[in-house]
């Protein structure tokens, strides 16, 4: 039987973890390694200085072989499942909370857990959908996707990357595959200042969506309500 690995970057306890889960187990065994709280931004980050903490987690709201939470990073989770837990044949990664398109994907953790599998030489894919809290989309197509792509062939150090629009059924457009990574990012970023009793600096990230995106991308796909499915390669 097919041994399926998954983690996502926004916590054990994220709805986006046990969708993905439940859509997982038809397809294999499933075993959860996620962290234990929002681990948003970690890109690749794997821990070297600290130890990583691992507990069974007994409540899963899913049947699954085996569920852990960790005080690691997303990529920790994938890199010490792959070694000390579970040799899978298939790491899965999400479905993110946001959307991971353009450069915002060298930022996910969740793509860069996905990156961890598939330097480890296992077939990885990334979900993701819009932070509104719409999921029709996904819901209806998860399970579709993940049966296509779980045995779709992959160069080396290449994920999947699957992005799902945040509307409803009725405005959906279809799915749009070959999407290449938009050149800007799903946020605008901006930095205001605040100046400290101290002398210092307080800096604050604050993000405002961007609506530009060239055609073709997986974010533009995004935008005009359609599925983006795309190849990122990491490195070599």
């Amino acid at each position: 039987m097919r041994k399926i690995l998954i983690t996502n970057d926004d916590g054990i306890g994220s709805d986006g973890l046990a969708r993905l889960a439940a859509a997982a187990a038809k397809f294999g065994e499933v075993w959860i390694i996620a962290p234990d709280g929002q681990r948003s931004a970690m890109s690749h980050y794997i821990t070297l200085h600290d130890h990583i903490d691992v507990y069974e987690v007994n409540d899963f709201p899913i049947k699954v072989a085996h569920a852990y939470k960790t005080t690691g990073t997303p990529a920790d989770c994938i890199r010490f499942g792959l070694i000390n837990y579970v040799r899978a044949d298939v790491v899965l990664a999400g479905i993110n909370f946001g959307y991971n398109c353009g450069q915002d994907i060298q930022y996910s953790g969740t793509a860069g857990a996905a990156f961890e599998g598939a330097s480890e030489g296992v077939h990885s894919i990334a979900f993701s959908e819009g932070a509104g809290g719409v999921h029709e989309v996904s819901d209806r197509y998860l399970e579709q996707l993940l049966g296509e792509y779980i045995d779709k062939p992959l160069e080396k150090n290449t994920i999947w990357n699957i992005n799902f629009p945040e509307c409803s059924l009725a405005d959906f457009k279809g799915i749009l595959e070959d999407r290449e990574v938009a050149y800007g990012g799903y946020f605008k970023d901006s930095y205001p200042a605040e100046k400290l009793p101290d002398g210092g600096t307080r800096l604050r990230i604050n993000g405002e969506m961007d609506v530009k995106a060239q055609e073709g991308s997986d974010y533009r796909a995004c935008l005009d309500n359609y599925i983006s499915v795309g190849k990122v390669r990491n490195i070599g």
